[in-house]
């Protein structure tokens, strides 16, 4: 296939599967989360008739992953433009939207398979997830997996510090991560920690794969999802914009 979509998402798969370490180590964090969190408060969690706190944590830790691999992936753009792989590519005979929705998708992709890693680790350790939707949960990953891409690869394209990048990802990622619910109950969290999670998009991810994977939502399947998708194409077509105003 020639098509330059097929070809910058290769690229980025490529990238990720010959970086054994950085699939090793991407794996130590929501590991640490699944057995730290998993076990030490499972007990707290049974105490207050919560029930397996490993179904409830699990699908949070799933979210956490995939958006930390998706977001980060945006920094290639930056190295890219400082070895000027990205110049050749932008003077392609190829839309700028091609170039970056190959890439958004490469770095979904990525994300989407540390997600399945998770998955599968969460489920030897004692999570049970509900087989008979996991299609659908797959949906949630794609739809995490794009926005966070997309936002990832917006703001790199405003950027040309490395450093930068990183001190804005932190900023961002660790509030979007610990208001979306992954961790608490949203029902039971103070009225205004309450409200600032229905703005956190990642909130309604991390709730269509409990309601999948875990059978319990707050806002239910149908919202989840419209929400998602939604939110997932305004900011694909924000990327989009941005990436094409790239100055080389």
């Amino acid at each position: 296939m020639n098509s330059p979509v097929y070809t910058m998402w290769l690229r980025q798969v490529k990238k990720y599967l010959r970086s054994k370490s950085r699939i090793i180590g991407s794996l130590g964090q929501p590991i640490l989360f699944l057995v730290a969190l998993g076990f030490g408060l499972g007990t707290l969690y049974k105490l207050a008739n919560g029930g397996n706190f490993m179904d409830f944590l699990a699908p949070g830790i799933i979210a956490m992953s995939i958006l930390f691999t998706s977001m980060f992936t945006g920094i290639e753009v930056i190295w890219d433009r400082q070895f000027g792989f990205l110049k050749e590519t932008l003077v392609a005979p190829v839309t700028r939207f091609k170039i970056m929705f190959g890439r958004t998708l490469g770095g979904a992709t990525t994300g989407i398979f540390q997600g399945i890693l998770v998955l599968i680790i969460a489920t030897i350790i004692g999570f049970r997830p509900e087989l008979a939707l996991i299609p659908v949960a797959l949906v949630f990953m794609v739809l995490i997996g794009l926005f966070f891409t997309s936002l990832g690869t917006a703001i790199a394209s405003k950027l040309e510090d490395m450093q930068g990048f990183n001190l804005i990802m932190n900023f961002l990622v660790m509030p979007l991560f610990f208001l979306s619910g992954a961790l608490f109950p949203l029902q039971d969290a103070p009225g205004f920690l309450k409200v600032i999670s229905y703005f956190d998009p990642l909130t309604y991810g991390v709730d269509g794969l409990r309601a999948t994977l875990a059978g319990a939502s707050q806002f239910g399947i149908g919202i989840d999802l419209a929400v998602c998708t939604v939110l997932t194409l305004i900011v694909l077509f924000i990327g989009a914009k941005m990436f094409s105003d790239v100055q080389i």
